[in-house]
């Protein structure tokens, strides 16, 4: 296997509504086939319109308890809540399930990187739009690239944020294990690695979390390997989900 290569796409405009991401890229940057392109979430949801003015928003009862509850904008607070499926924490801040699976703090829902007074919405299907990405960069530069949208997100038990896959495409999420053997001849019965969120995670580091201006990031000789999509945990296996669920509503 060659050694894998990380390539930032660097002097993309600010991204606006009706911008094409891929043509965008392939004028920056040349495409290999294979390559694993990952693009931050928030480039294509202004890209796609997935964004509102605080002004257009109406809060609700519960947005305006949310909001003096946690010290935010009764506004902000019902795009949270517009863009969740289920609230599975109120406070300190809010914990949320979008449609797509995803689990999130504030549903993902953002005010960084764009003009002051408008919020950002992650992508309703975020698969939909990795496969969307994928067929525009095959037409924009006639390679076959990987995708990944990405966001940021914290983590249970530890401090700081990282890159995770909310969508991808051209590949399975997770590299199964289970059935191979370690060194030592023994089973591997559990082992499932979430190669999508490893990849995400790097190219977060290389994007940045403030004014770099590098939203998107290419992966080169990443190999191929074989799994499964099941990314999220299904309700029933999610232990944590449960237990917070159970103490916020006790």
């Amino acid at each position: 296997m060659e050694d894998i290569s990380v390539i930032g796409v660097r002097g993309l405009p600010l991204i606006r509504e009706g911008d094409d991401i891929a043509a965008l890229v392939c004028d920056k940057v040349t495409v290999h086939d294979g390559d694993i392109l990952c693009v931050a979430s928030t480039i294509w949801s202004k890209a796609k319109g997935y964004t509102r003015k605080l002004t257009d928003i109406t809060p609700t009862d519960r947005a305006v308890r949310l909001g003096k509850l946690n010290g935010e904008d009764p506004r902000f607070v019902q795009a949270v809540l517009d863009a969740s499926t289920d609230i599975i924490m109120e406070h300190p801040f809010i914990l949320s399930e979008m449609a797509f699976g995803h689990i999130g703090v504030r549903a993902g829902v953002d005010q960084s990187n764009i003009d002051d007074g408008m919020v950002i919405f992650l992508p309703p299907d975020p698969m939909k739009s990795a496969e969307e990405l994928r067929a525009a960069m095959k037409a924009s530069c006639g390679r076959d690239v990987r995708v990944i949208i990405t966001d940021t997100c914290g983590r249970s038990f530890r401090r700081g944020q990282t890159g995770n896959a909310i969508g991808w495409s051209g590949f399975p999420a997770i590299r199964d294990f289970r059935g191979d053997h370690d060194l030592f001849g023994h089973e591997l019965k559990i082992t499932e690695e979430a190669v999508a969120d490893e990849i995400a995670g790097f190219a977060n580091f290389v994007m940045g979390e403030s004014n770099n201006g590098v939203p998107a990031v290419i992966f080169r000789n990443c190999g191929t390997w074989s799994g499964h999509d099941s990314l999220y945990f299904r309700g029933d296996e999610d232990i944590t989900r449960r237990v917070l669920k159970k103490e916020w509503s006790s």
